[in-house]
């Protein structure tokens, strides 16, 4: 029988103290490798931590920002030392923001969002590359989500931010690949994580996702870990360029439906422009 499919390996995982960042991590260390997780919050990555290292993994932990250059260099330094090189690298932080149509976006908030998702993504690859290509290879898993391609009005930047790594990840593929460095993204659809805690089962826009979805349910963490455990693996060695759905088919569909969410985050009246336009013609 085959041994850990990562046995040796030095994975990072940013956004590594909770949610898909936290399962990422246990399945790497599950695998065999020597894991680094990263965050902003201390309290969150001590937790992940202990809990990897009672399971009988390898792991060392790093309060990093991912926006912040210097964060992402000293990031990667602790893992070529705890892990003896770089091997793989999952760019998992990042995140959304509030619930607004495009007329009430903030410039701010609109880029604070493409600078967590896209620069931090950006400044991972930067720094990650050097180690990968000097460890022979290694693999570079983008977390993207089908908002990068399936509609979800009134999430301003987020589905803009997304579609974008998914094209960092395609162009880095073909620059790095004579290098036999992979990069690959994974598109979770809904992930009960704590940032989705605030939907409820059985409410409008939980029944907007699990009716959209052909498995006709919501995701785990771990659905997200075990896909890209498998990219960080030699068994995806010819896989590269390539974004890969862990939503149980949402993405066949259409987008989930947040417009209960608008009045409250953006304000009331938020949609008036859009409900009272002159030419409107559907209800």
């Amino acid at each position: 029988m085959p041994g850990p499919s990562l046995a040796g390996r030095s994975v990072v995982v940013t956004g590594g103290g909770s949610g898909i960042g936290a399962a990422c991590a246990r399945r790497a260390a599950q695998e065999g490798a020597r894991v680094t997780i990263c965050g902003r919050s201390e309290d969150k990555l001590v937790t992940t931590a202990d809990a990897i290292r009672a399971d009988g993994g390898e792991v060392a932990l790093v309060v990093a920002d991912v926006t912040v250059e210097g964060d992402v260099a000293r990031l990667v330094a602790a893992a070529v030392a705890h892990g003896d090189g770089l091997d793989g690298f999952v760019a998992n932080a990042g995140g959304g923001g509030g619930i607004a149509p495009y007329h009430l976006q903030r410039v701010e908030e609109y880029v604070r969002l493409l600078t967590v998702n896209v620069v931090g993504t950006m400044l991972c690859v930067k720094h990650a590359v050097p180690e990968l290509v000097a460890a022979g290879g290694g693999s570079f898993v983008g977390m993207s989500s089908i908002a990068g391609h399936v509609t979800h009005r009134w999430f301003g930047a987020y589905p803009v931010a997304k579609a974008g790594i998914e094209e960092m990840m395609r162009n880095a593929a073909d620059e790095y690949g004579p290098a036999q460095v992979r990069f690959n993204s994974v598109q979770p659809g809904f992930i009960t994580t704590e940032v989705m805690a605030a939907i409820q089962p059985g409410t409008p826009i939980w029944n907007s996702y699990v009716d959209q979805t052909p498995l006709g349910d919501v995701g785990r963490p771990e659905d997200v870990a075990a896909v890209v455990s498998f990219l960080l693996s030699d068994d995806a060695r010819w896989i590269t360029g390539q974004a890969i759905a862990v939503d149980g088919g949402h993405s066949l569909r259409s987008g989930p439906d947040y417009t209960d969410f608008v009045d409250a985050m953006a304000g009331p009246g938020a949609l008036d422009l859009i409900r009272d336009a002159p030419g409107r013609r559907h209800p």
